[in-house]
Protein backbone atom coordinates (compact mmCIF):
# COMPACT_ATOMS: atom_id res chain seq x y z
CA UNK A 1 0.00 0.00 0.00
CA UNK A 2 3.14 2.28 0.76
CA UNK A 3 4.36 1.72 -2.42
CA UNK A 4 1.19 2.31 -4.13
CA UNK A 5 0.47 5.79 -2.12
CA UNK A 6 4.27 6.73 -3.25
CA UNK A 7 3.82 5.53 -7.01
CA UNK A 8 0.60 7.66 -7.21
CA UNK A 9 2.23 10.54 -5.33
CA UNK A 10 4.97 11.02 -8.17
CA UNK A 11 2.83 10.45 -10.50
CA UNK A 12 1.37 13.33 -9.38
CA UNK A 13 4.32 15.34 -9.18
CA UNK A 14 5.17 14.69 -12.34
CA UNK A 15 1.72 15.46 -13.78
CA UNK A 16 1.95 19.56 -11.98
CA UNK A 17 5.34 19.68 -13.13
CA UNK A 18 4.15 18.90 -17.06
CA UNK A 19 0.86 21.37 -16.73
CA UNK A 20 3.23 23.60 -15.65
CA UNK A 21 5.67 23.28 -18.71
CA UNK A 22 2.71 23.22 -20.82
CA UNK A 23 1.33 26.66 -19.61
CA UNK A 24 4.65 28.12 -19.01
CA UNK A 25 5.36 27.66 -23.04
CA UNK A 26 2.02 28.57 -23.80
CA UNK A 27 2.56 32.02 -21.89
CA UNK A 28 6.37 31.67 -23.70
CA UNK A 29 5.09 31.44 -26.80
CA UNK A 30 2.15 34.10 -26.89
CA UNK A 31 1.73 37.88 -27.09
CA UNK A 32 1.94 40.04 -23.86
CA UNK A 33 1.89 43.66 -23.17
CA UNK A 34 5.11 44.81 -22.53
CA UNK A 35 6.92 42.69 -24.45
CA UNK A 36 9.89 44.09 -25.66
CA UNK A 37 10.37 45.56 -22.62
CA UNK A 38 14.34 44.24 -21.91
CA UNK A 39 15.11 44.21 -25.88
CA UNK A 40 13.37 47.89 -26.62
CA UNK A 41 11.74 49.28 -23.80
CA UNK A 42 11.13 52.43 -25.68
CA UNK A 43 9.35 50.89 -28.77
CA UNK A 44 6.03 52.20 -28.03
CA UNK A 45 7.24 55.44 -27.43
CA UNK A 46 9.20 55.57 -30.67
CA UNK A 47 6.51 54.04 -32.78
CA UNK A 48 4.20 57.18 -31.50
CA UNK A 49 6.46 59.83 -32.43
CA UNK A 50 7.27 58.26 -35.66
CA UNK A 51 3.55 57.82 -36.67
CA UNK A 52 2.50 61.54 -35.09
CA UNK A 53 5.12 62.97 -37.97
CA UNK A 54 2.79 61.59 -40.46
CA UNK A 55 -0.50 62.01 -38.92
CA UNK A 56 0.47 65.86 -38.46
CA UNK A 57 0.86 66.04 -42.59
CA UNK A 58 -2.29 63.41 -43.29
CA UNK A 59 -4.41 62.72 -40.82
CA UNK A 60 -7.07 60.84 -42.96
CA UNK A 61 -4.36 58.14 -42.79
CA UNK A 62 -5.93 56.57 -39.94
CA UNK A 63 -8.67 55.06 -41.27
CA UNK A 64 -6.37 53.22 -44.25
CA UNK A 65 -3.88 52.19 -41.86
CA UNK A 66 -6.57 50.79 -39.71
CA UNK A 67 -7.98 48.48 -42.56
CA UNK A 68 -4.66 47.63 -43.63
CA UNK A 69 -4.73 45.65 -39.85
CA UNK A 70 -7.70 44.12 -40.22
CA UNK A 71 -6.54 42.66 -44.02
CA UNK A 72 -3.64 41.39 -42.56
CA UNK A 73 -4.99 39.58 -39.74
CA UNK A 74 -7.62 38.02 -41.76
CA UNK A 75 -5.32 36.54 -44.52
CA UNK A 76 -2.55 34.40 -42.74
CA UNK A 77 -3.25 35.89 -39.19
CA UNK A 78 -1.57 39.05 -37.82
CA UNK A 79 1.82 38.44 -39.41
CA UNK A 80 2.92 41.49 -41.73
CA UNK A 81 1.77 39.58 -44.95
CA UNK A 82 0.20 42.36 -46.27
CA UNK A 83 3.39 44.69 -46.48
CA UNK A 84 5.27 42.25 -48.57
CA UNK A 85 5.83 43.30 -52.86
CA UNK A 86 5.16 40.88 -55.36
CA UNK A 87 7.82 39.41 -57.03
CA UNK A 88 8.39 38.25 -59.89
CA UNK A 89 7.28 35.27 -59.62
CA UNK A 90 4.67 35.89 -56.99
CA UNK A 91 2.04 38.83 -56.63
CA UNK A 92 1.28 39.38 -53.09
CA UNK A 93 -1.48 40.45 -51.05
CA UNK A 94 -0.61 44.20 -51.28
CA UNK A 95 -1.75 44.03 -54.87
CA UNK A 96 -5.02 42.15 -54.77
CA UNK A 97 -7.84 44.04 -55.70
CA UNK A 98 -8.74 44.29 -52.32
CA UNK A 99 -6.36 45.86 -51.34
CA UNK A 100 -5.36 48.32 -53.99
CA UNK A 101 -7.31 50.66 -52.21
CA UNK A 102 -4.92 50.78 -49.06
CA UNK A 103 -2.94 53.64 -48.53
CA UNK A 104 -0.24 54.30 -45.98
CA UNK A 105 2.68 51.74 -46.10
CA UNK A 106 5.35 54.45 -46.39
CA UNK A 107 4.29 55.26 -42.60
CA UNK A 108 5.06 51.75 -41.69
CA UNK A 109 8.12 52.13 -43.21
CA UNK A 110 8.71 54.95 -42.22
CA UNK A 111 8.48 53.74 -38.37
CA UNK A 112 10.08 50.68 -38.97
CA UNK A 113 12.96 52.52 -39.81
CA UNK A 114 12.89 54.16 -37.19
CA UNK A 115 12.53 51.26 -34.49
CA UNK A 116 15.62 49.76 -36.38
CA UNK A 117 17.86 52.37 -35.75
CA UNK A 118 17.25 52.06 -32.02
CA UNK A 119 16.80 48.33 -31.76
CA UNK A 120 17.67 46.48 -34.94
CA UNK A 121 16.63 43.68 -35.37
CA UNK A 122 14.21 43.08 -32.64
CA UNK A 123 10.64 44.85 -33.36
CA UNK A 124 8.48 42.95 -35.74
CA UNK A 125 6.56 44.31 -38.75
CA UNK A 126 3.39 42.73 -37.81
CA UNK A 127 3.91 44.43 -34.18
CA UNK A 128 4.67 47.64 -35.77
CA UNK A 129 1.28 47.99 -37.87
CA UNK A 130 -0.43 46.73 -35.09
CA UNK A 131 0.86 49.45 -32.71
CA UNK A 132 0.61 52.12 -35.94
CA UNK A 133 -3.45 51.17 -36.21
CA UNK A 134 -3.76 52.14 -32.85
CA UNK A 135 -1.78 55.10 -32.50
CA UNK A 136 -2.90 56.75 -35.62
CA UNK A 137 -6.68 56.55 -34.46
CA UNK A 138 -5.89 57.51 -31.20
CA UNK A 139 -4.19 60.63 -32.82
CA UNK A 140 -7.78 61.47 -34.56
CA UNK A 141 -9.53 64.96 -33.15
CA UNK A 142 -11.92 64.30 -30.25
CA UNK A 143 -12.45 61.33 -28.02
CA UNK A 144 -11.16 58.22 -29.05
CA UNK A 145 -10.94 54.75 -28.29
CA UNK A 146 -7.17 53.46 -26.72
CA UNK A 147 -6.18 49.85 -26.08
CA UNK A 148 -3.16 48.16 -24.77
CA UNK A 149 -1.53 46.33 -27.82
CA UNK A 150 -0.08 42.43 -26.68
CA UNK A 151 3.03 42.06 -28.48
CA UNK A 152 5.47 39.57 -29.73
CA UNK A 153 4.12 38.71 -33.61
CA UNK A 154 6.80 37.46 -35.93
CA UNK A 155 6.92 38.33 -39.79
CA UNK A 156 5.42 36.02 -41.96
CA UNK A 157 7.35 35.53 -45.17
CA UNK A 158 4.27 34.47 -47.78
CA UNK A 159 1.87 36.34 -49.10
CA UNK A 160 -0.40 35.59 -51.79
CA UNK A 161 -2.67 37.19 -53.17
CA UNK A 162 -5.49 34.32 -53.78
CA UNK A 163 -5.35 34.16 -50.63
CA UNK A 164 -7.57 37.16 -50.15
CA UNK A 165 -10.08 36.40 -52.26
CA UNK A 166 -11.15 33.77 -49.91
CA UNK A 167 -10.23 35.61 -46.67
CA UNK A 168 -11.56 39.12 -46.63
CA UNK A 169 -15.26 39.85 -46.39
CA UNK A 170 -16.47 41.90 -49.09
CA UNK A 171 -19.03 45.02 -48.42
CA UNK A 172 -21.22 42.46 -50.27
CA UNK A 173 -21.77 39.85 -47.86
CA UNK A 174 -24.83 39.05 -46.10
CA UNK A 175 -25.03 38.64 -41.72
CA UNK A 176 -24.61 34.74 -42.44
CA UNK A 177 -21.37 35.45 -44.08
CA UNK A 178 -20.21 37.93 -42.13
CA UNK A 179 -20.54 35.58 -39.31
CA UNK A 180 -19.53 32.92 -41.01
CA UNK A 181 -16.34 34.87 -42.12
CA UNK A 182 -15.54 36.21 -38.35
CA UNK A 183 -15.91 32.70 -37.20
CA UNK A 184 -13.59 31.33 -39.44
CA UNK A 185 -10.81 33.62 -37.62
CA UNK A 186 -12.17 33.18 -33.82
CA UNK A 187 -14.44 36.52 -33.78
CA UNK A 188 -17.80 36.60 -32.58
CA UNK A 189 -20.86 38.14 -33.40
CA UNK A 190 -20.10 40.87 -31.24
CA UNK A 191 -16.37 41.26 -32.42
CA UNK A 192 -18.33 41.81 -35.89
CA UNK A 193 -20.80 44.79 -34.72
CA UNK A 194 -18.00 46.42 -33.06
CA UNK A 195 -15.35 45.98 -35.43
CA UNK A 196 -17.66 47.23 -38.27
CA UNK A 197 -17.84 50.54 -36.34
CA UNK A 198 -14.57 50.75 -37.89
CA UNK A 199 -16.69 52.37 -40.73
CA UNK A 200 -16.97 55.30 -38.78
CA UNK A 201 -13.59 57.09 -40.36
CA UNK A 202 -12.56 56.72 -44.01
CA UNK A 203 -14.15 56.69 -47.14
CA UNK A 204 -14.80 54.05 -50.21
CA UNK A 205 -14.84 53.92 -53.83
CA UNK A 206 -18.14 54.32 -55.23
CA UNK A 207 -17.46 50.80 -57.05
CA UNK A 208 -17.94 48.78 -53.52
CA UNK A 209 -21.52 49.56 -52.90
CA UNK A 210 -23.11 51.03 -56.48
CA UNK A 211 -24.67 47.85 -57.04
CA UNK A 212 -27.08 48.66 -54.42
CA UNK A 213 -28.15 51.46 -55.85
CA UNK A 214 -28.49 50.46 -60.03
CA UNK A 215 -28.62 46.49 -59.92
CA UNK A 216 -29.17 44.99 -56.50
CA UNK A 217 -30.68 41.32 -57.75
CA UNK A 218 -29.90 42.03 -61.38
CA UNK A 219 -32.78 43.54 -62.86
CA UNK A 220 -31.37 46.99 -62.68
CA UNK A 221 -33.00 47.51 -59.38
CA UNK A 222 -32.27 49.49 -55.95
CA UNK A 223 -31.82 47.82 -52.37
CA UNK A 224 -34.85 47.97 -50.88
CA UNK A 225 -33.76 47.81 -47.41
CA UNK A 226 -31.23 51.49 -48.15
CA UNK A 227 -32.83 54.44 -47.27
CA UNK A 228 -34.46 55.99 -50.44
CA UNK A 229 -33.15 59.88 -49.95
CA UNK A 230 -29.82 58.65 -49.08
CA UNK A 231 -29.96 56.45 -51.98
CA UNK A 232 -30.62 59.57 -54.05
CA UNK A 233 -27.73 61.61 -52.87
CA UNK A 234 -25.38 58.69 -53.17
CA UNK A 235 -26.22 57.96 -57.20
CA UNK A 236 -25.10 62.12 -57.32
CA UNK A 237 -21.86 61.40 -56.15
CA UNK A 238 -21.65 57.79 -58.09
CA UNK A 239 -22.79 56.77 -61.49
CA UNK A 240 -22.97 53.02 -62.25
CA UNK A 241 -19.73 52.39 -63.93
CA UNK A 242 -18.02 54.83 -61.72
CA UNK A 243 -14.70 53.83 -60.00
CA UNK A 244 -12.20 56.34 -59.15
CA UNK A 245 -14.94 58.67 -57.25
CA UNK A 246 -14.56 58.48 -53.11
CA UNK A 247 -17.65 58.63 -50.84
CA UNK A 248 -17.08 59.26 -47.41
CA UNK A 249 -18.21 56.03 -45.23
CA UNK A 250 -20.08 58.19 -42.76
CA UNK A 251 -21.49 61.06 -43.68
CA UNK A 252 -20.31 64.44 -41.98
CA UNK A 253 -18.23 62.79 -39.69
CA UNK A 254 -15.78 60.20 -41.25
CA UNK A 255 -12.75 62.09 -39.77
CA UNK A 256 -14.28 61.81 -36.30
CA UNK A 257 -13.87 58.34 -34.95
CA UNK A 258 -17.71 58.32 -32.87
CA UNK A 259 -21.04 56.42 -32.81
CA UNK A 260 -22.50 57.99 -35.33
CA UNK A 261 -21.85 54.87 -37.57
CA UNK A 262 -24.53 52.92 -35.89
CA UNK A 263 -26.97 55.66 -36.22
CA UNK A 264 -26.97 56.02 -39.80
CA UNK A 265 -27.15 52.26 -40.31
CA UNK A 266 -29.96 52.25 -37.73
CA UNK A 267 -31.37 54.67 -40.15
CA UNK A 268 -30.96 52.53 -43.10
CA UNK A 269 -27.71 54.63 -44.18
CA UNK A 270 -25.22 52.30 -44.11
CA UNK A 271 -23.00 52.95 -47.14
CA UNK A 272 -22.09 48.79 -47.51
CA UNK A 273 -24.08 45.61 -47.80
CA UNK A 274 -22.55 44.47 -44.86
CA UNK A 275 -23.48 47.75 -42.58
CA UNK A 276 -27.27 47.07 -43.57
CA UNK A 277 -26.58 43.09 -43.17
CA UNK A 278 -26.27 44.23 -39.48
CA UNK A 279 -30.08 44.71 -38.80
CA UNK A 280 -30.95 41.22 -40.42
CA UNK A 281 -29.34 40.12 -36.56
CA UNK A 282 -30.83 40.12 -33.19
CA UNK A 283 -27.38 40.54 -31.92
CA UNK A 284 -25.85 42.50 -34.31
CA UNK A 285 -29.55 44.81 -34.42
CA UNK A 286 -29.45 44.85 -30.87
CA UNK A 287 -25.90 46.29 -30.60
CA UNK A 288 -26.87 49.07 -33.23
CA UNK A 289 -29.28 50.64 -31.32
CA UNK A 290 -27.65 50.36 -28.40
CA UNK A 291 -25.15 52.44 -29.52
CA UNK A 292 -27.42 54.56 -32.01
CA UNK A 293 -29.18 55.67 -28.44
CA UNK A 294 -26.54 55.63 -26.02
CA UNK A 295 -23.78 57.51 -27.81
CA UNK A 296 -20.69 56.45 -26.37
CA UNK A 297 -21.91 53.99 -23.61
CA UNK A 298 -19.64 51.08 -24.61
CA UNK A 299 -18.13 51.88 -28.24
CA UNK A 300 -14.82 52.67 -27.48
CA UNK A 301 -14.62 49.64 -24.73
CA UNK A 302 -16.02 47.57 -26.70
CA UNK A 303 -13.90 48.57 -30.09
CA UNK A 304 -10.34 47.97 -27.63
CA UNK A 305 -11.65 44.85 -26.68
CA UNK A 306 -12.20 43.34 -30.09
CA UNK A 307 -9.14 45.06 -31.30
CA UNK A 308 -7.10 43.04 -29.15
CA UNK A 309 -9.03 39.68 -29.82
CA UNK A 310 -8.50 40.18 -33.98
CA UNK A 311 -4.98 41.17 -33.23
CA UNK A 312 -4.48 37.68 -31.96
CA UNK A 313 -5.67 36.25 -34.99
CA UNK A 314 -3.23 33.14 -36.47
CA UNK A 315 0.28 35.15 -34.58
CA UNK A 316 3.51 33.67 -35.41
CA UNK A 317 5.32 33.00 -32.15
CA UNK A 318 8.69 31.93 -30.76
CA UNK A 319 10.98 30.80 -33.50
CA UNK A 320 8.25 30.68 -36.16
CA UNK A 321 8.59 33.31 -39.09
CA UNK A 322 11.27 36.08 -37.95
CA UNK A 323 11.54 39.41 -37.93
CA UNK A 324 12.37 41.18 -41.03
CA UNK A 325 14.64 44.06 -41.50
CA UNK A 326 12.30 45.61 -44.30
CA UNK A 327 8.67 44.89 -43.86
CA UNK A 328 8.45 44.99 -48.06
CA UNK A 329 10.60 41.92 -47.95
CA UNK A 330 11.23 39.02 -46.51
CA UNK A 331 14.77 38.41 -44.99
CA UNK A 332 17.79 36.79 -47.49
CA UNK A 333 19.83 34.45 -45.72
Amino acid sequence: MAQLRKRVLVFMQLTILFVCAVLNLADAQGLKVGYYEKTCPSVEKIVKQATAKFMSRAPTLAAPLLRMHFHDCFVRGCDGSILLNSTKDNLSEKDAPPNLSLRGYQVIDGVKTAVESKCPGVVSCADILALVARDAVSMLKGPVPYWKVPLGRRDGRVSIMQDTFTNLPPPFFNISQLKSSFASKGLNVKDLVVLSGGHTIGTSHCSSFTGRLYNFTGKGDMDPSLDSEYAVNLKKKCKPSDVNTLVEMDPGSFKTFDEEYYTLVAKRRGLFNSDAALLDDKETGDYVKLQATTQGYTFFKDFGVSMVKMGNIGVLTGEAGEIRKSCAFVNYY
